[in-house]
């Protein structure tokens, strides 16, 4: 007789059923997003309603900092990023503070809020806004960033909806630091490839002018650099030029993906 306990489970609630993590559903969002912009707008609306606590959602944007430039990388709608634009235009404000110097940054009710000088709280006001909290995430030198919640009712982030944005951001900085990794990654792969197509062409039309004017390596770049300095011309539109002015084609590096023959 089979003991009890080996017979097959009829649980009718197995794990599968139990309700997803943060964590899990963040990593959700990574894997049906189509690309790094749409993960980050999909991550923003979530982290509004996350932080909505009662009543309607609070507006969320997702400030980045990398190489010297600040943008919002994602918001939960055209409000919320209009008004992290406003801190942009004047280099100054609480997402821009949290994210330089990784620390928590409230604003209670923007009627009296002062720290930034009188211009910034009087803009994010005129959008009918009240209070501003800022938290940083933690990428370990991938880059700074914060999120930046707004919202139409003074004080709205007192108490424990701080305490859960504090917890949230530490709970999603690692996804957000891996997603922003990759997207550093893509970038300077694109970058490379742009790089070594460009050296490319200048090293093929370097051969050409030698070829053509029986001159050492050295003259010859310098007949290339004179003509762009005096056309004001990029030097690698220069040689794309002509190469195609000698082969008679566009110019095609191996780093370009060949065009597929179509089937007879």
């Amino acid at each position: 007789m089979v003991p009890p306990e080996q017979f097959p489970s009829t649980d009718p609630s197995p794990l599968s059923a139990l309700p997803l993590t943060t964590v899990e559903q963040i990593q959700n969002l990574i894997l049906d997003s189509a690309d790094f912009e749409a993960f980050l707008n999909e991550l923003a609306r979530f982290s509004a309603h996350q932080m909505a606590g009662s009543g309607e959602d609070a507006l969320c944007g997702i400030t980045l900092l990398r190489d010297r430039k600040a943008a919002t990388i994602g918001w939960s709608s055209d409000s919320a990023r209009e008004v992290d634009q406003i801190q942009y235009s004047l280099s100054q404000g609480p997402c821009l503070t949290a994210a330089k110097e990784e620390r928590e940054v409230y604003v209670p009710d923007l009627h009296d809020e002062d720290r930034w000088g009188p211009d910034y709280a009087r803009a994010v006001a005129s959008h009918g806004l009240r209070s501003v909290l800022s938290v940083p995430f933690h990428l370990q030198g991938e880059a700074q960033a914060a999120l930046n919640l707004y919202s139409d009712v003074p004080r709205k982030f007192d108490g424990d909806l701080a305490a859960r944005a504090r917890g949230y951001t530490r709970e999603i900085s690692q996804a957000l630091r891996l997603a922003v990794r990759f997207s550093l990654q893509s970038d300077s792969a694109t970058n490379l490839r742009a790089t070594l197509e460009s050296r490319t062409v200048i090293d093929m039309a370097i051969g050409i002018v030698m070829a053509q004017n029986r001159c050492d390596q050295q003259t010859a770049v310098r007949i290339l650099t004179d003509a762009s300095s005096n056309g004001n011309v990029k030097l690698r539109d220069i040689a794309a030029s002509l190469v195609q002015s000698v082969g008679g084609s566009a110019t095609r590096t191996h780093f370009e993906e060949p065009e597929r023959k179509e089937a007879v």
